[in-house]
């Protein structure tokens, strides 16, 4: 079975969700560490994997490059 990720939203004040800084790729059972090692807050925005690079705000680089190497390749429908 394929590994789950859900993105995690990173904020500009981490003390005030709000405004996103950066969007993160954590792994199912992974708990709230990004694949980059961030630990994420607990309560932040989520998000489907599928929304990856589609979003106003930029995704972690770190993330994105682990995260692509672990999913297939799939078409955005």
């Amino acid at each position: 079975m394929a590994t789950q990720h859900t993105m995690w939203a990173e904020y500009v004040d981490p003390d005030e969700p709000g405004d996103v800084k950066w969007w993160h790729m954590v792994r199912e059972g992974d708990g709230n560490i990004a694949m980059c090692g961030k630990e994420m807050a607990s309560g932040a925005r989520t998000m489907t994997d599928r929304r990856w690079g589609n979003t106003e705000e930029p995704s972690c680089h770190t993330c994105g490059a682990m995260y692509l190497r672990e999913v297939p390749y799939r078409t955005v429908a």
